[in-house]
């Protein structure tokens, strides 16, 4: 008993090493360089657009409106299912062809974007943001499947919190930097130079390789007409029946839907939460941009690392109950008052939590598209996994009026509970905490076997 122990211990702390040393691998590096190239775009079309437009004078009604040029991240999964199945316009590979192709539109549209005039003419401006959301949404869903495809079982995890790290710094920087670069250089300066970052993530398609595929893919890719007729009549169907074929897929659905419904209720009234308490803007902006943009990434690190060591169905539980525990700081705020101090503690425990349930989601996602259809499974789980923080969290307001916001926040902490019985259901155990992991088991078509079935 005495001789086994130390080992144990030694063994454990290999273990831990060997999760944080996965950060380090370059097919995970490069992730983290196309989670920047991801996140780049997105603010270009929202705040920073915005920005430039009430600094020319333009009506906030009309601001508001350009809000709906945001409409294709939410319908990207429409498209998905042709990235998946039609071969690219370069002859690159499926990922690496459409990734540059869409990388080179996009480029192209953001200079689009920065050389309008809206004093003069603001509807071509609106149809040159539709057009970058548009292209960065087909962009994200290209990434996602590079990421699935090309990390193995090991690196998923590590893959999952480098995406969302490099998302995240992307927007500090078309953001904040973005406005920088405009207040010194001008607009269509500060979106050039957004748009010779999105160049990172050509860099890394064209140096990277293509990820392997089954024969069941390369089969179907070829090119003529019939490649084409082949990819529209297999596109639409085929991933909703690969993924019905799963056992308990409902089940599976309604959690992913469950899982980050309280951390999405409690972030919707979180900002009100604050005002009402006194808070000013500054003090709120400071805390979220200082001790939110630090802590978030620092939370999907530590979610790839303890995902990584326990395994899928361990974190998705241990994280679910810390999100849940992260909740419990907004009443700590709501009974506490206008103090600075628990504004930053909030801040800190919401997006630590947060980012360590999300990196934890993102793997389980992942790892439940089949190689045949990972474009567009990504991007119909990944549209679910948001559709509480869309839909159903848009009640909060109503809701913490009639309860109180203590009531309200106690709340959001309990009602992701049950989905994590339901993982317990749904997801077999796995070794990864014994310093065992498990392999990658193929079915008879060479796919990875269904990672729900026990």
């Amino acid at each position: 008993m005495t001789e086994s122990s130390p080992s144990r211990e030694g063994h454990v702390q290999r273990d831990w090493r060997h999760a944080v040393a996965a950060y380090t691998q370059p097919r995970v590096l490069q992730v983290l360089a196309l989670g920047f190239s991801s996140g780049l775009p997105f603010l270009l079309t929202y705040s920073t657009l915005s920005a430039w437009l009430s600094t020319v004078g333009v009506r906030r009604a009309a601001i508001g409106t350009f809000a709906l040029v945001a409409t294709p991240y939410a319908f990207k999964f429409l498209w998905a299912p042709l990235i998946d199945r039609v071969p690219p316009p370069l002859p690159l590979g499926r990922r690496r062809g459409w990734g540059i192709t869409i990388q080179v539109l996009l480029i192209g549209a953001i200079l689009g974007l920065g050389l309008c005039d809206p004093k003069h003419n603001l509807p071509r401006m609106a149809a040159w943001a539709l057009l970058v959301a548009f292209l960065s949404a087909s962009q994200d869903i290209v990434i996602e499947a590079w990421r699935v495809e090309s990390l193995n079982r090991d690196q998923q995890a590590p893959g999952a919190a480098m995406i969302q790290s490099g998302y995240r710094v992307a927007m500090l920087v078309s953001g904040a930097g973005g406005l920088l670069i405009a207040a010194y250089a001008g607009w269509f300066a500060a979106y050039a130079t957004m748009a010779a970052l999105v160049g990172v993530g050509i860099l890394v398609f064209l140096l990277g390789p293509e990820p392997k595929v089954s024969a069941q893919i390369s089969n179907a890719a070829g090119s003529g007409w019939h490649a084409m007729r082949h990819a529209f009549a297999t596109a639409v169907i085929g991933p909703f029946r690969d993924f019905m074929h799963r056992p308990l897929w409902p089940v599976i659905l309604i959690s992913i839907f469950g899982y980050k419904l309280g951390e999405a209720m409690a972030g919707v009234m979180s900002t009100p939460l604050y005002i009402s308490l006194g808070f000013s803007l500054p003090e709120i902006a400071a805390a979220s941009k200082v001790f939110g943009f630090f802590s978030i990434v620092a939370g999907v690190l530590l979610g790839g690392v303890v995902t990584t060591r326990y395994g899928i169905r361990r974190s998705l539980i241990l994280c679910g109950v810390l999100q849940s525990v992260g909740n419990l700081f907004f009443v700590l705020q709501a009974v506490g008052g206008h103090r600075i101090g628990y504004l930053a503690l909030c801040v800190t425990a919401e997006n630590i939590t947060g980012g360590m349930a999300g990196t934890a989601l993102v793997t389980y996602l992942s790892s439940l598209c089949s190689p045949a259809f990972t474009a567009t499974q990504y991007a119909l789980l990944g549209s679910l996994a948001s559709l509480g923080r869309t839909v159903v969290a848009s009640s909060g307001g109503a809701l913490s009026e009639k309860i109180g916001w203590v009531r309200f926040f106690l709340l959001t902490s309990v009602v992701g509970l049950p989905v994590l019985i339901l993982f317990l259901w749904t997801l077999p155990r796995d070794d990864f905490g014994n310093g065992q992991r498990r392999p990658v088991l193929k079915d008879t078509d060479g796919r990875p076997e269904d990672p729900t079935s026990a």
